[in-house]
Parts: structure tokens; C-alpha cells; sequence
């Protein structure tokens, strides 16, 4: 609904033999990685709190179409992942599943669809589809790549313990994540949740999270202001929300703004001393950041304007303003609990108990990768509706001429104008 190039769709159930993907409106000319696909994937399983099944899976990527050579040709990109626990499911006899779990998808759709059993339902809403989205946005953040635009996440809380990363610049941050096993980049608050997530593993339970999601380099006038599908924050904010078990999004200290005055809340417009030509230095998002937009010419030096805090998280008026976009998605605690929950057996229409179903017990850790992808999809998409394009050759100059925030690209030529005439 809301993309204007690019678009994919998913098919595939999680215990069905395989999961298939096709992503539409890619541009030609991008030579694609496939290890760097299947890495994203292996990042998708490991986790602290993650359930049997990651044992079970290896995931790795087949595409079967839109490559050439390695290259992409700009035709649809069709992409299979096998599920290799479907052999344990294949050719058996499934009991019927009939007790719905709260919180889960399963009542809705069985009411929905009619379902005389409730593994659809429960099969098609299964995380095990964000496979597919991963790989994805394991290829868009190849094509993000080639313009310096990084995508990056991290955990900031697990049930209640929260990180401190107050002092903590956005590049260590994406480093110290990778060196736990639950992706949080303060080392003392990853031991607590570790404790926090093997206490809740205890009690047969399970626990939410939030994700901080952190995009760098990306250039002014992504998004547009005109039309509400093409508002940036409701185009990242739709993608991240549809990742199963995300129940709310802020971009910046969104939800802190609110206890604030617009004075203290929005970042001052400056001038940068002496009209220097400004790097982006995109590193830290408390220390003062100077903001030119796209890529830096070395033809030209004018004055630019700069920021000194980043509280918009990098978007205003629904394009992005050339800070860091720092986007935060609640998950929750997932449905599936080994602690039985109050439910009614549909087929006996008798109160009973919900039946465990395999899953994870605290699935943030995992779902990084999974916000990442969805994030580098949206930005992929926003950035071929910027450029146009069908072809890295085409995208490239577009890319080197975009406007920048100078007082020489901004041709204001102070006098009145009748804007309405009779």
C-alpha cells in the first residue's frame, strides 16, 4: 500500500516445505552477495532465549530469479528458502489444534476465514515467515550500501532492564551488539537480561522488549510531506508494526517529547562557522551533528546548516532531514507460553487450557535482524523514488547532484508573490 518501486511478497507456512519471496523493482546493476543474505539469516537465529526449532534450522537462500552472473538484470527477484523441518511434518497425521492461544493470531483468522482447525492459522502467522523478510532486506541493505546508507540495531530493554547508552556513540553501539548473545550494546545490562530472560524461562514464561533501530547517511528529501502513503514515518512505521509481535513504534524520544515544551523538544537550525564544507559525521546522536545531505562536492563550499540535537529522530515533516533516523519498536511478550493461559476448545466448547505450541521465550534478541530488514526495505524503496532510475548507472549521478543543506541549493529570492491570483 504505502511502497512506490519496490515491493515483495511472501509465501509459506512455517512447518510447509519451504518459504518463497519475490521482490519486485529492484534496479539492475547491483552485484549481490549471497553469503552476506545467508549471514543476515544466521543472525536471525542466534539469540539468547530462542526456542528448540533455531537448532533445527539452517537457513540459507536459493534465488531463482532476477540474477545473472551475480548481477541483478532489474527483473522480479525470486528467492526460496527450505524449511528443513518439514520432514518431520511431511506425510504424518496432525492432530487437530483447537484451543486458541491469547495474543496470538489464531481466533481472529479462524474467525475470519472460517479455518475447521486453527495450524492455518497459526502456521501462516508464525515468525518463522520473517525468514523471508530478512533475506529481503538482507539485499536492499546491499543496495543501501552502495550510497553509504547503514542499517543498524541493537536492544535496549528486556523485560523491564533497561541500557544505559547515554554516552554511547551510534558506531560502538552497532559493535558491542554483535558480541552478545542479546544483541544489547551495555554489557552490564546484558548480563541482567540474560538473568532476567533465564528466570523467565523458569517460570515457563515469556518476555518483550524494545528494539532501537538506527539508519546512517541517509540524505535529506527521503519521503514526502504531499500525500499521507508517502510520509516516511508511516512508511517505516507500517513496516515494522506488520513484524508479528511489534506493538509500537517512536521515532526519536518520541513518546519523552510529549513531557516537554516545543522549545526544548525541536533542534535548532544553525549556520555553520565560516561557511566550511561540512562532513557528515553520523557517529554519535548527542554530540552536535552537521548536516549536508546526499554526498559531499568538492566543487563547491557555501554555508550549511547544522543541528545540535537530534529529538526529531532524524525526520521532520515526514522526510528525513539528514540526521541519524533512530526508530524504537515495542515487542511483546509473545503468546506462546509454556504456562498453560485460560481458553475455550472450540470443538467442545468447554473452558480449558492452551496447548504449548514450540516457540521462543524471549524472541527480541532474534527479531533485530528482522526490524533491520524492514527498515533497510522502506529506505531502499524511498531512495529509488528519490533517484528514479531502472539501473545503478542511472541511480549514481542522480545521487551525486541531490540538494544539500547549503544556503547556495536553496535559491530563496526574498520578494513577495501573489501565489492565488483572481
Amino acid at each position: 500500500m504505502f511502497t512506490t518501486r519496490l515491493r515483495y511478497l511472501t509465501a509459506g507456512e512455517s512447518h510447509g516445505p519451504m518459504l518463497t519471496t519475490i521482490l519486485e523493482g529492484f534496479p539492475a546493476g547491483l552485484e549481490l552477495d549471497i553469503e552476506r543474505i545467508n549471514h543476515e539469516l544466521a543472525r536471525r537465529q542466534r539469540g539468547y532465549g530462542a526456542g528448540p526449532r533455531m537448532k533445527l534450522e539452517h537457513d540459507q537462500v536459493k534465488i531463482s530469479g532476477g540474477l545473472m552472473g551475480g548481477v541483478t538484470i532489474g527483473a522480479p527477484i525470486a528467492i526460496q528458502i527450505k524449511n528443513l523441518n518439514h520432514k518431520r511434518w511431511r506425510g504424518r497425521e496432525i492432530n487437530p489444534f483447537t484451543t486458541p492461544r491469547p495474543g496470538h493470531a489464531d481466533l481472529t483468522a479462524a474467525v475470519k476465514y472460517g479455518y475447521r482447525d486453527l495450524r492455518p492459522s497459526l502456521e501462516r502467522a508464525s515468525a518463522r515467515e520473517t525468514a523471508a523478510r530478512v533475506a529481503v532486506g538482507a539485499i536492499c541493505k546491499q543496495l543501501l550500501e552502495r550510497f553509504k546508507i547503514q542499517v543498524r540495531g541493537y536492544v535496549t530493554e528486556i523485560g523491564g532492564v533497561t541500557a544505559d547508552l547515554s554516552e554511547m556513540p551510534l558506531a560502538q553501539r552497532f559493535e558491542l551488539a554483535e558480541e552478545n548473545d542479546v544483541r544489547c550494546p551495555d554489557p552490564k545490562a546484558a548480563e541482567a537480561m540474560r538473568a532476567r530472560i533465564r528466570e523467565v524461562i523458569e517460570a515457563k514464561d515469556t518476555l518483550g522488549g524494545v528494539i532501537e533501530t538506527v539508519a546512517l547517511n541517509v540524505p535529506i528529501g527521503l519521503g514526502s510531506h504531499v500525500h499521507w502513503h508517502r510520509k516516511l514515518e508511516a512508511c517505516l512505521g507500517a513496516a515494522i508494526l506488520s513484524v508479528q509481535a511489534i506493538k509500537g513504534v517512536e521515532f526519536g524520544p518520541a513518546f519523552e517529547n510529549t513531557q516537554l515544551t516545543g522549545t526544548q523538544v525541536h533542534d535548532a537550525i544553525r549556520l555553520s562557522e565560516n561557511g566550511e564544507q561540512m562532513d557528515i559525521d553520523q557517529t554519535d546522536d548527542k554530540n552536535e551533528i552537521r548536516v549536508s545531505g546526499g554526498v559531499q562536492s568538492n566543487a563547491r563550499s557555501s554555508a550549511s546548516m547544522r543541528r545540535t540535537s537530534n529529538r526529531a529522530g532524524g525526520i521532520e515533516g515526514s522526510i528525513s532531514n539528514g540526521q541519524p533516523l533512530i526508530i524504537r519498536a515495542a515487542m511483546k511478550p509473545i503468546a506462546t507460553t509454556l504456562t498453560p493461559q485460560p481458553t475455550v476448545d472450540l470443538a467442545t466448547g468447554q473452558e480449558t487450557l492452551t496447548q504449548y505450541e514450540r516457540s521462543d521465550f524471549c524472541p527480541v534478541p532474534r527479531a533485530v535482524p528482522i526490524i533491520e530488514a524492514v527498515v533497510a526495505f522502506v529506505l531502499a524503496d524511498a531512495l529509488l523514488e528519490k533517484l528514479g532510475g531502472d539501473s545503478l548507472d542511472e541511480m549514481q549521478p542522480r545521487w551525486e547532484t541531490l540538494r544539500q543543506a547549503r544556503l547556495s541549493d536553496l535559491r530563496m529570492d526574498n520578494t513577495p508573490h501573489i501565489w492565488w491570483p483572481e
